[in-house]
């Protein structure tokens, strides 16, 4: 087994099942490329080097930051924003407001580490620590040589910084970048007498710097990695949705957890899985790591005490049906393994070998949340087949039902005879999409 998996045991008895105390890396993490003359650390040299600064950091107070309030800034998946400021709002920060791409909000520290365990439609929680205006790509050095880093991390620790602009007239993101970095080190060379060690792949601190126009603003990294990664998806089908997309899909679509859910198009089970997570009240954080464990004050016993009400609230089973059904078995495969990654029970979720255009409705009313394989997966002739005959099963089985499809093709709608009640601007990857939301109400059915 690769150092970057877990693979959970066997699923116990029970709906849904936490067997972790401190855990693993989330899987399949890609790293971005870093400037060239960084060199990371070998293993040994590196816990070294963690090794002779304990002394250093034993000698330093602890730092309590509970009292103190910090700006947040929550990205998330373009056309989510509103969706992900609904839910800040309902975990208690009341000032969240939708942002570009994101929201913020304000938090203490406790609040920064409710945000990662709870949200599951953000992609990483960033605290600001430094804004300025700057005029040269230099002054970005200045800033982050006076920002007070080693309150969250030194020397003992490894390090990535990445860059990302808006409308900024800097000429290279890659110097900016290094700029930064530099910054970062040369401030804890100074006090500590040791630069932390670089590494793109696995650090123990993640620094953010973002540019627009003429400002520039540094955010500590709490998440590490993605908040996507929940941590059970290994097995991964074709054009997978990732995790906080298929649940900001749900929380978009009004789903009600009491009610049924069908996937006709359902791959490796995201959005089911999802669905289940959100129905039984697991936080999507609840077995997985976070940035923030490693940096300096962590209060590992504050942190547990805060898991373990999260636990204690965790519902014992599903009170309505979750249906997946997909013609690959191979897909179907994946998804029951996800499942149990998961730690959900065979009776949780059912998948199901199946055909779209011949599914059943398990209940006189209810959900469909789907992603339909589109563009360069299917053929022209072979998409009008499949949405022709998918419209006919729609329309003898459905009827007071809700369907909500993300699809980038935009004639989606005229190939189902059926007219949206909503449509909803989403981007899934590279792809520019949309949310088209339906009801399945017979009587507003032309003939398919």
């Amino acid at each position: 087994m690769r150092d970057d998996q877990y693979i959970a045991p066997a699923t116990p008895a029970g709906r849904f099942y936490d067997p972790f105390e401190d855990d693993g890396p989330a899987p399949e993490y890609q790293a971005e490329p870093e400037h060239e003359s960084d060199v990371v650390d070998s293993r040994e040299q590196h816990e070294d080097r963690r090794e002779s600064a304990v002394e250093v950091r034993n000698r330093r107070p602890r730092e309590t930051r509970q009292a103190e309030t910090f700006p947040i800034f929550a990205p998330c998946p373009q056309g989510l924003e509103e969706a992900l400021t609904a839910e800040m709002q309902a975990l208690g920060f009341e000032d969240a407001r939708a942002g570009r791409a994101g929201c913020s909000f304000t938090a203490d520290w406790a609040g920064v580490q409710r945000a990662n365990l709870y949200s599951r439609l953000a992609t990483r929680i960033l605290v600001q620590v430094a804004h300025a205006e700057i005029s040269h790509e230099d002054d970005i050095l200045d800033l982050a040589r006076d920002t007070p880093w080693e309150r969250w991390f030194g020397a003992e620790q490894t390090l990535r910084v990445d860059t990302s602009a808006i409308k900024s007239p800097v000429q290279s993101l890659q110097y900016c970048n290094l700029r930064a970095k530099d910054g970062i080190c040369d401030r804890l060379r100074e006090l500590e007498g040791e630069r932390p060690s670089i590494d793109t792949v696995r650090p123990d601190a993640r620094v953010h710097l973002f540019l627009t126009g003429h400002t520039a603003t540094l955010y500590l990294d709490t998440s590490g990695e993605s908040l996507f990664k929940r941590g059970w998806r290994l097995d991964k089908g074709e054009a997978p949705l990732r995790e906080n997309l298929a649940a900001g899909m749900l929380a978009l679509a009004g789903w009600d957890p009491a009610a049924p859910l069908l996937d006709p198009f359902c791959g490796s089970g995201t959005i089911l899985i999802e669905a289940a997570w959100i129905a039984l009240g697991v936080p999507p954080g609840i077995s997985r790591p976070f940035g923030f464990e490693r940096l300096r004050g962590h209060d590992a016993y504050r942190w547990r005490d805060l898991k373990d009400d999260a636990r204690a609230r965790i519902l014992p089973q599903l009170d309505a049906p979750l249906v997946g059904y997909d013609l690959d078995p191979q897909a179907i495969e994946f998804a029951r393994n996800n499942a149990e990654r998961a730690w959900l029970t065979e009776d949780s979720i059912r998948f199901e070998v199946g055909d779209a255009r011949h599914v059943t409705a398990p209940a006189d009313h209810g959900w469909i949340v789907t992603n339909p394989p589109y563009g360069e997966r299917m053929g022209t002739e072979q998409d009008a087949d499949l949405w022709r005959d998918w419209a006919t099963c729609l329309k003898r089985n459905f009827a007071g039902w809700q369907l909500h499809v993300i699809t980038s093709d935009l004639t989606l709608p005229n190939q189902l005879r059926l007219k949206p009640k909503r449509r909803v601007p989403l981007h899934n990857g590279s792809l520019d999409c949309r949310l088209f939301g339906f009801e399945l109400v017979a009587a507003g059915y032309r003939d398919a």
